[in-house]
C-alpha cells in the first residue's frame, strides 16, 4: 500500500517554505504596524459555537464542518473559520474590560469538508484580524486597508476591492421580504439549492454560483436601496473613508458573504482571475455576534485571508520571494580523523549561532557540489594535512575565495562579523 496525503490537504515542501515564511513575516509586520496583537485559539471548539454563531443553515455548518462526538461524549468541531472562536475568547476572558476597541490578529489552520480544487483545500491556513468594540465606519475602512496594504507589501498587484452593505436587524428583514417575493416570481428558473435557500437563508440567494441563477441575481432588488437611516449613513461614511485612505473600490450588489453573522459592511479582494475560489480576502461587520454567543452587545468587524491563495497568486504573478540571507557552512572532511574533527567543529559552529551542516562522507568535489545544492555560503575543509597543521581551509562559495584559518579560530571567523 502506498500512502498519500489525505485528499484536500497539502504538503509544504522545503522549496516552498520561503513563501510561507515570507507571508507570515509580512502578516505579523503589517498587523503590528496597525496596532494589532496576536491571539491563538484551539483548533477545535464546542460544535454549538459555530452552529449558533456562523448559522446552522449556512453551507459551512450544513455541509462542510468536521464535527464529531469525542470520547467524553462532547460534540466538537474542527475550526472552520476564525471569528467565532475569537469572539468566544473575547467573552470568556473578559476582554470587554480592556480599552475598546480590542485589535487582534491570528495566523491559523482551519478545516472544511469541501470539494478540493485550485486554491481550495480541506485543511487551509488564514491570516485574519478582528476589531471588537467599535461601530464607527472608520474601523471598517481600517480593516479593509490592513488587508490591502498587506497584499501590496508582499508584491501582489492588479487586485479588485468590492464592497457592499447588507443592512442590519432593523432594515434587512424588509429587504429580505422583497427579495423573497422577487424570487417567488422566478421559482421555476432557479436551482434546487436556491429553492432551499429561499426558505431557510434567503440572503444567500445572491451568493449562488450556479449559471442558471445569474440572470435572476442580476435583476434582484439591491440591499443598499433598502438601508435604514443609520445603515445608510454608515455606508456613505465608509465609501468616503475608503477614498480618504486612497483605496479604489467597486460596489457589488450581490456580495453578501456566506455567514449569518454579517451586518452592514461586507467586502472581498480578488485577483484578475475568474472563479469562486479566486477570492483572496473576505470579511465584514458582525455587530450582533458576541451578543448571540452570550456576551454583551458589542460591535465587531474582521476578515479572513487565505494564505494558500496569497502564495498561489505570488507564484502566478511571478513575485520574487527572497531566500533568507544567512551564513550557512558546510564542514567538509577527508579521512576518518578529519571526520571526527569536522563533527566537533560543526557542533561548535552551531553553538556559536552559525548554521552548519556536516558533509556526508564522499570525495571533496562531491562534497562541494552538495554544499551548492544546500545553498551553503561557505565550506570549511579539513583533511589529514590540515589536521596535522592545526588549520582548516575556509572557502567563500559566493566569491570563490579561500583562506587558511587555524582550527581554534574557525568559529570566531564567522561569529565576529555576524
Amino acid at each position: 500500500m502506498t500512502f498519500q496525503a489525505p485528499r484536500g490537504t497539502l504538503d509544504i515542501l522545503p522549496e516552498d517554505q520561503k513563501y510561507w515564511r515570507y507571508v507570515e513575516h509580512h502578516a505579523s509586520k503589517i498587523a503590528a504596524r496597525f496596532g494589532f496583537q496576536r491571539i491563538d485559539t484551539p483548533v477545535f471548539e464546542n460544535a454549538e459555537l459555530f452552529e449558533r454563531g456562523v448559522g446552522d443553515s449556512t453551507d459551512i455548518v450544513e455541509k462542510e464542518t468536521y464535527t464529531f462526538t469525542d470520547r467524553g461524549g462532547d460534540r466538537v468541531t474542527l475550526r472552520p473559520e476564525g471569528t467565532a472562536p475569537v469572539c468566544r475568547a473575547y467573552i470568556q476572558h473578559g476582554m470587554h474590560t480592556l480599552p475598546q476597541p480590542v485589535r487582534l490578529f491570528y495566523i491559523w489552520t482551519g478545516f472544511r469538508y469541501e470539494r478540493p480544487q485550485a486554491g481550495r483545500y480541506r485543511q487551509f491556513n488564514q491570516f485574519g484580524i478582528e476589531i471588537i468594540g467599535e461601530s464607527d465606519a472608520t474601523v471598517d475602512a481600517e480593516v479593509i486597508e490592513v488587508a490591502w496594504r498587506f497584499l501590496e507589501d508582499v508584491g501582489l498587484s492588479d487586485l479588485t476591492l468590492t464592497v457592499n452593505s447588507i443592512g442590519d436587524d432593523e432594515c434587512r428583514p424588509v429587504y429580505i421580504e422583497e427579495l423573497k417575493a422577487f424570487y417567488q416570481d422566478h421559482i421555476e428558473e432557479i436551482c434546487d439549492d436556491c429553492k432551499r435557500r429561499l426558505i431557510r437563508n434567503s440572503l444567500r440567494l445572491l451568493d449562488c454560483k450556479n449559471d442558471q441563477c445569474q440572470p435572476i441575481i442580476a435583476a434582484a432588488p439591491q440591499s443598499v436601496n433598502h438601508l435604514c437611516d443609520e445603515c445608510s449613513a454608515h455606508w456613505e461614511a465608509l465609501k468616503a473613508y475608503l477614498g480618504n485612505v486612497g483605496l479604489n473600490f467597486e460596489i457589488d450588489h450581490k456580495l453578501v458573504r456566506g455567514l449569518d453573522y454579517y451586518t452592514r459592511t461586507v467586502f472581498e479582494i480578488t485577483p484578475p482571475v475568474e472563479g469562486r475560489t479566486a477570492t483572496i480576502v473576505g470579511g465584514g461587520r458582525y455587530d450582533g455576534l458576541i451578543e448571540q454567543l452570550g456576551g454583551n452587545s458589542t460591535p465587531g468587524i474582521g476578515y479572513g485571508m487565505g494564505i494558500e491563495r496569497v502564495i498561489e497568486n505570488l507564484k502566478r504573478q511571478e513575485v520574487p520571494v527572497p531566500e533568507p540571507e544567512i551564513v550557512k557552512v558546510l564542514v567538509a572532511h577527508l579521512g576518518d580523523l578529519a571526520k571526527n574533527e569536522a563533527l566537533r567543529l560543526a557542533s561548535e559552529l552551531r553553538q556559536g549561532g552559525v548554521t552548519s551542516i556536516l558533509s556526508p562522507s564522499r570525495g571533496l568535489r562531491s562534497q562541494l557540489r552538495y554544499a551548492n545544492a544546500k545553498n551553503c555560503t561557505h565550506a570549511v575543509i579539513i583533511g589529514d594535512d590540515e589536521l596535522a597543521k592545526g588549520v582548516a581551509m575556509v572557502r567563500d562559495l559566493r566569491q570563490s575565495e579561500q583562506s587558511e584559518v587555524s582550527l581554534d579560530s574557525v568559529v570566531s571567523s564567522f561569529t565576529e562579523n555576524s
